[in-house]
């Protein structure tokens, strides 16, 4: 018997809503736009509309495929916003974004800023939480129909350190990962709409999202789209001068992104387009020349 939460009616969007592809021979670009003032790497930054407006044209200019919206910090120890007080920073972005064809995903751990930013024409809604922050998330996945990201998540950033303790790191986020996975399945939400992301960097310390990378293979054997965000993230400090700011990470989070591309990933999500762009074009070049 299908869930009776499948046979409620798609919400429909009021705007055209830009289509993302879940299949494909190519890895997708997904570029970061923080419009929260306390981001690990550029908060404050994008917080005024015409700001972030600008600073979307230009990442769609160097060769994002879409547009990460977060207006909630999920840094390590962050605190919590009003979804109020996302929905505000969120809303009018994703609106202009949508009405200039630009796809948007709405990087949310709240079903209402979900279900109001799929009205304003987001495309894709990524949940770092999987649906489990917010009961009602799975409800809005399903009646939106839009692409879910399911990120593994052990808890909020501020409780998140404590969690990260694994028998095997790969094991263990796999496993946990296909349980989500089988759980909203069964709750009626369309597996071909399913993206799964291992969490690099939340409750994982350097050597778990290392491992995780690694064995890239074990979490694509999923059979799910497979999204990694790595970028600028804490564990890739020691790979740059000491002390050095955040973008100085965007070197290794580029060779990450070209890696994960020649391993099948449907999308990295990165704060530098231009330097992941010339990556991905890189490892394009390398695969067609191995074929030839």
């Amino acid at each position: 018997m299908k869930s009776t939460d499948a046979r409620r009616p798609r919400i429909r969007s009021s705007i055209a809503t830009p289509s993302v592809p879940l299949t494909g021979d190519r890895t997708l670009i997904m570029g970061i736009l923080n419009v929260t003032p306390d981001s690990f790497s550029d908060g404050g930054r994008w917080q005024k509309l015409d700001a972030a407006l600008e600073h979307a044209a230009q990442l769609t200019a160097q060769g994002a495929d879409l547009i990460d919206i977060g207006g909630e910090s999920t840094r390590p120890g962050a605190e919590r916003v009003s979804v109020a007080e996302e929905q505000r920073r969120v809303l009018p972005l994703v609106r202009e974004l949508a009405r200039g064809g630009i796809a948007v995903s709405v990087d949310t751990m709240n079903a209402s800023t979900a279900l109001a930013a799929a009205h304003a024409g987001a495309s894709v809604i990524n949940d770092v939480s999987g649906g489990l922050a917010d009961a009602d998330m799975t409800r809005v996945v399903i009646e939106t129909g839009l692409p879910f990201v399911v990120m593994h998540w052990r808890g909020h950033s501020a409780e998140m350190a404590a969690r990260a303790r694994y028998a095997n790191v790969v094991a263990d986020v796999r496993r946990e990962l296909e349980y989500r996975v089988a759980e909203l399945i069964v709750r009626g939400v369309d597996p071909a709409k399913i993206i799964v992301d291992p969490g690099i960097g939340f409750s994982k310390n350097a050597e778990h999202n290392w491992a995780l990378l690694g064995h890239y293979t074990d979490l694509a054997s999923l059979g799910l789209p497979v999204l990694v965000a790595a970028s600028r993230k804490g564990f890739l400090a020691p790979l740059v001068a000491e002390g050095a700011a955040p973008d100085a990470r965007d070197a290794p989070s580029a060779v990450i992104a070209a890696i994960a591309a020649s391993q099948g990933a449907w999308a990295v999500r990165v704060h530098d387009v231009a330097e992941t762009r010339s990556a991905l074009d890189v490892a394009d070049a390398w695969r067609r020349g191995a074929r030839s």
